[in-house]
This record gives structure tokens, C-alpha cells and sequence, in this order.
């Protein structure tokens, strides 16, 4: 019982270094730790008489972490990290709620690896009910937003608060498609000063048209004129029909064109335009299957 007893008090000291430390101030993770100043100084000494080491190198009323105690703060915070997430993920289980993982993409998005993580996800977490939504930017931010899904997967278009992390998966090289038919399809490599009296296509919901088209227009300084499709699908037979050129990214492995039409490199200048692809969600409903999936998809693409 006392072993127990100790165990425990060790996990509270543990809590309170690791506030300590992140505040830079005994006194500042005192009050978040609802003790007084003289109560968390007395658990550090005793932690560190437990420990047999030094953790700080006091200095009147700062300190410095020994080598120690550096070690103690980086793998004790994954410790508490881990036993949180085990204790949420326990409390769910026994609640009997139903574990799932809801995952929204662009519309736009083509690449093979969205589909070999979720195959390779679902196999190693059965228990996760996955459930996939494509939209547009605006969709897909609004959905994170209320909630109707937990993960985005998304260029870093919009810059999301600190409420969200903003998980780096790749930056990714910008082509463009376009219809065998036009001669332009016959060049290594493209210009938006190329493409300026082709029209450009999108890829939109209706009620996005216009922040698509500003984007184009005013972000990434297109000057064609614009069509919109539904669809990736529509939009390539909008392309092999020739009218117009389809902007794409290569997130992962794309499949290669239809046929009828190339894809070609867009550049400016020297070089080829890249795009940020990032993984976005909610700090405050993070959740070891999220961090997981996330992981696992930045891992397939950097395979490539």
C-alpha cells in the first residue's frame, strides 16, 4: 500500500516539475497547481532526494536544469502525455462510446497515399470507425469548426489559430493539366504567363465560386478567366475537351493523366511553384487516433 501510495505522490511531483519548468517560475506553477510556494518547493526537494540527483541548479530566485534534469522534464512529459491519453481512451471504452475518426479532404485532392493510410489505419485500429468528407476549403475549415469532422487535410490557405495545430505534411509540387489538343501540352514545363489566354478550371462548389476565384486571382496572381466544376471527375473532362487547364498538386503519388491529357510542371521563373500541405485540428479534442493518423499519413508521403 505505501508502494502504491508513493508511486502516486511520484506522478504529482512529476506534474509539478514539469508546470514548474513550463512557467519558468515556482511561483506562477504554484497557483496553477493550487499549492503554495513553499508546499511545491518542499515536493521538489523531495522528489529530488526520491531521484537521488539534483534536478535544478538553484541561483537565488531562478534556476537552470541540471543534465538530469533536462532528461526528467522531456521524458516525464511524454510519460504524463501517454497516461493521459491512456486514461481518456480507457474512460471512453467503458463509457461504451462508439471510437471514431472523422477525416476531411479537398475536393481537388488526387493522391494514393490518403487511401493507403486509411487502409493501413483501419487494419491496425479496427476498433475506429472512419468516415471521410471531401469539400472545399471554406467547407472543410467551417466542418473543423462545428466539429463535423476531427481531422482536416488541406493546403496552409487559411492560417488557423493557436486553438488548432497545424501539422506540416509535405510541400507540394504544382502541375497543371491540360488537353493534348492544345499546343502548349507539347512543353516541358509552364508559366502562368503561359497559360494567360487559356481559361483556368476549378474545382468549386457553387456557393464557393467567388472565394476560389479570388484566391486565384488575388493570392496566387492568375489573370485567366475562370470555369468551375464539381468534381476533380467533371473537371478533367472539362479539361480533355479542351477548355481549359486544370491547377493541381502533387500531394503523394498522383495517378497518372487521363487520357488525352499531360500534366506539366508549373514554374515561376526557375522554379516549380510549391504549395503547403498541412494536417489541421482542434488542440483542445486531440486525440491519440488523430495524432496517430496524422503520423502515418506524413510518413507514407515522405516515402515517395
Amino acid at each position: 500500500m505505501y508502494e502504491e501510495r508513493g508511486d502516486c505522490m511520484l506522478l504529482k511531483q512529476m506534474k509539478y516539475f514539469i508546470t514548474i519548468v513550463d512557467c519558468h517560475s515556482f511561483t506562477e506553477a504554484a497557483e496553477l497547481c493550487y499549492i503554495s510556494q513553499s508546499a511545491i518547493s518542499q515536493q521538489m526537494k523531495a522528489l529530488e532526494n526520491e531521484l537521488g540527483v539534483e534536478l535544478f541548479k538553484r541561483n537565488n530566485r531562478q534556476f537552470t536544469l541540471t543534465l538530469a534534469g533536462e532528461y526528467f522534464y522531456r521524458h516525464g512529459k511524454e510519460l504524463i502525455e501517454e497516461i493521459e491519453n491512456l486514461k481518456k481512451e480507457t474512460i471512453r471504452r467503458g463509457e461504451d462510446q462508439e471510437l471514431s475518426l472523422k477525416i476531411g479532404y479537398l475536393r481537388c485532392y488526387g493522391a494514393q497515399e490518403l487511401h493507403h493510410a486509411i487502409a493501413q489505419f483501419s487494419k491496425t485500429y479496427p476498433e475506429v470507425a472512419i468516415s471521410i468528407t471531401n469539400g472545399t476549403h471554406e467547407e472543410l475549415y467551417e466542418l473543423l469548426k462545428s466539429h463535423d469532422v476531427d481531422l482536416v487535410i488541406s493546403d496552409q490557405r487559411r492560417a488557423f489559430n493557436n486553438d488548432y495545430f497545424n501539422y506540416e505534411l509535405l510541400y507540394s509540387d504544382c502541375f497543371i493539366e491540360i488537353s493534348n489538343l492544345n499546343p502548349l501540352s507539347q512543353k516541358d514545363k509552364l508559366t502562368k504567363e503561359d497559360l494567360k489566354r487559356i481559361s483556368c478550371i476549378l474545382v468549386s462548389t457553387k456557393q464557393q465560386e467567388s472565394t476560389e476565384k479570388d484566391f486565384y486571382q488575388n493570392t496566387l496572381g492568375f489573370s485567366n478567366q475562370f470555369l468551375f466544376a464539381q468534381t476533380l471527375e467533371e473537371a478533367r473532362l472539362m479539361v480533355v475537351s479542351n477548355r481549359g487547364f486544370l491547377p493541381i498538386e502533387a500531394v503523394g503519388t498522383l495517378p497518372p493523366p487521363a487520357p488525352g491529357i499531360s500534366r506539366i510542371p508549373l514554374y515561376h521563373h526557375d522554379k516549380q511553384l510549391q504549395r503547403n500541405y498541412c494536417a489541421f485540428w482542434e488542440k483542445a479534442k486531440t486525440s491519440y487516433y488523430i495524432e496517430e493518423f496524422a503520423e502515418l499519413l506524413r510518413q507514407l508521403l515522405k516515402e515517395i
